[in-house]
């Protein structure tokens, strides 16, 4: 099950998700309600996105659609940038990042910790 964390920074305009698990369609379908309802009272273009993916899953087959409408629905909204922050996971990297190039999200950046 995928759970996720919506939270508007105003002061820094920074819109912060967390991502966690492995998400279903279901639970996709949730998380783009609450980032719709998150987003709706903003200009995302003044904001940043900063996606946490430290503790989120590599995304199953089926649900790849859903996640690259994601990605597709970040670039039409305009954020400044978009940043996913994962650990140092090379599959999930080069699955977000393929996706991110499909969707054509040329303001994605990719950073990869290593948990200590």
């Amino acid at each position: 099950m995928g759970q996720f964390i919506l939270k508007t920074d105003s002061a820094k305009k920074v819109i912060n998700i967390e991502l966690e698990g492995t998400f279903s369609n279901e639970d996709g379908l949730k998380s783009i309600q609450a980032y719709q309802q998150t987003i709706n009272p903003i200009n995302p273009a003044e904001y940043a996105l900063d996606i946490d993916c430290r503790k989120l899953n590599v995304t199953a087959p089926d649900v790849v659609p859903l996640l690259e409408g994601c990605f597709i629905m970040f670039k039409s909204d305009g954020f400044q940038k978009v940043t996913l922050t994962l650990e140092n996971n090379p599959i999930l990297k080069m699955q977000l990042a393929r996706l991110g190039r499909k969707a054509g999200l040329e303001n994605l950046d990719i950073i990869s910790t290593v948990q200590a």
